[in-house]
Formats: C-alpha cells, sequence, structure tokens
C-alpha cells in the first residue's frame, strides 16, 4: 500500500506537488551563481586580490625577510607561537610525568652505600632525606628533581647550550658538597674524590669544545700608502695687469 504523500508514477496525488531540492535549486535566480563566478574569476585576473596574494606567497620563496609581505609574516609568526605554545606545554606534561616517575623511588632504596656507585650515591640521599626532614617536601621528590637536573644538564651542555653548562657545574659542586657532608668521616676524601673522578669525565661530554684559552684574532695591519697634497695657488691678476704693484718695469 503506498503513502498518500509520494506521487505515483510522476502524478502527484489529491493534486498536491511537494517540491524537492533540485525543484528548490531551479527557482533559484541565476544572477547571484553569475556573480559569484565573475567575482571569483575577476580576482584571478591579473592584478586581481587573489592573483596577487598568490604571487606574494610564490615570491616569498626567494625573496629576504624585508620584502616578504607583511600578512605571511603576520602568519608565520602566529603559526609559530601556536607551535612554541604546543611545544612548552607537551614539555610540561613530560617533565611532570617523569618527576611523578621518579618521585615514585623511595630515597632510602639502593642505600647500603655498595659499589662505587653506591658509594657516591648513598650520601646524596641520606643528605637529601635529612634535609626534606626541616622542608615541605618529600626526599623522594629532591632527590628526583637532582637526578632531572643533572640529566638535563648533561644533555643540554652537550648540544653547546651555555645555560645548561652552568647548571651541569653548579650540579656538579653542589654534588661533591653534599658528598663530602654527609659520607662518612673514614672515607669522606676518598668517596668525594670518587665522585670528583666521574664528574670529570661526565663533563668530558656535557663541556666538549669548551676551552679557556684566549680567542687571539692575527690580522695584519692595513697600511695605504696614500699621499695626499694640498697646495694653494695664487689668484689670477686682472686683465690689464701684468705686473705686481711692487715690480716697476724698466725705464730708460
Amino acid at each position: 500500500m503506498q503513502s498518500d504523500d509520494k506521487p505515483t508514477n510522476g502524478q502527484p496525488i489529491n493534486g498536491q506537488h511537494n517540491p524537492n531540492f533540485l525543484d528548490l535549486l531551479n527557482q533559484t535566480p541565476p544572477q547571484r551563481f553569475a556573480r559569484l563566478r565573475a567575482a571569483w574569476r575577476e580576482s584571478w585576473e591579473e592584478g586581481g586580490f587573489l592573483h596577487q596574494r598568490w604571487e606574494e606567497i610564490f615570491q616569498a620563496r626567494y625573496a629576504g625577510w624585508h620584502e616578504i609581505a607583511v600578512w605571511i609574516k603576520t602568519a608565520g609568526l602566529l603559526a609559530g607561537l601556536s607551535l612554541i605554545v604546543m611545544m612548552v606545554d607537551a614539555a610540561g606534561d613530560i617533565a611532570s610525568a617523569t618527576l611523578a616517575g621518579l618521585s615514585d623511588v623511595q630515597a632510602t632504596d639502593a642505600g647500603d652505600g655498595s659499589g662505587l656507585w653506591g658509594t657516591v650515591d648513598h650520601p646524596i640521599r641520606a643528605f637529601l632525606a635529612d634535609q626534606a626532614a626541616h622542608l615541605t617536601v618529600a626526599p623522594a621528590a629532591l632527590y628526583a628533581f637532582w637526578q632531572l637536573a643533572g640529566l638535563l644538564g648533561l644533555i643540554g651542555g652537550f648540544f653547546g647550550n651555555a645555560g645548561a653548562r652552568i647548571a651541569w657545574t653548579l650540579w656538579g659542586l653542589a654534588s661533591l658538597a653534599m658528598i663530602w657532608s654527609a659520607a662518612p668521616a673514614g672515607g669522606r676524601a676518598a668517596a668525594t674524590g670518587l665522585a670528583a673522578l666521574m664528574w670529570a669525565f661526565a663533563s668530558a661530554f656535557a663541556l666538549r669544545g669548551l676551552t679557556l684559552r684566549p680567542i687571539v684574532h692575527n690580522h695584519p695591519p692595513q697600511f695605504n700608502p696614500e699621499l695626499h697634497l694640498h697646495a694653494t695657488l695664487p689668484a689670477p691678476s686682472p686683465a690689464g695687469d701684468d705686473f705686481d704693484d711692487n715690480v716697476h718695469p724698466l725705464q730708460r
């Protein structure tokens, strides 16, 4: 049984005709689409708005920064700032997750001081645990931050970052001070010396390429043998006066 709302064999039922989408589209005035098409073609013709923007994009590949169109610079700066914001946000999430993961490790784990690494690491753990008792921070958080600071200083210093190299130097000095303070009195010097050697070996990577020698630029002196002569010529005597006032002609 067919519905009363649908036509049968293309014929309307009950004398009513329901227009579809194509019928409505055909009833739209064609002048609107003609104007849009004409405006689109004109904008892509030589001297048009879109044609000029395309030419500016094409020329930006070979032009310098000062020759690039202002709107391209603005779009590039906005895209760069958006990328930096996303990278900083992602780096913050990664750093937060790293600190949270490192904080799960108890500061007293592997604290027996056995082995070379235990001899260096145990005094640092003990020193941080003793200091955390007087602070509002967990010992594990202090130890995790100490590990993260050393890792960032090592990696950043390897790539030549000046700030990371300064942080690496301060991190090493602070580590030696903590080991000297918390190591047993009988083996304090040995533990500190061993830590200094380990720090020196690691500094070969963190401070690679760094030199304390002054940079001397030997440039030969530039000498231009130019002689400048300034001569003052006497003013020409007026016409008809062939002799100077002080010189009289010889009279017979």
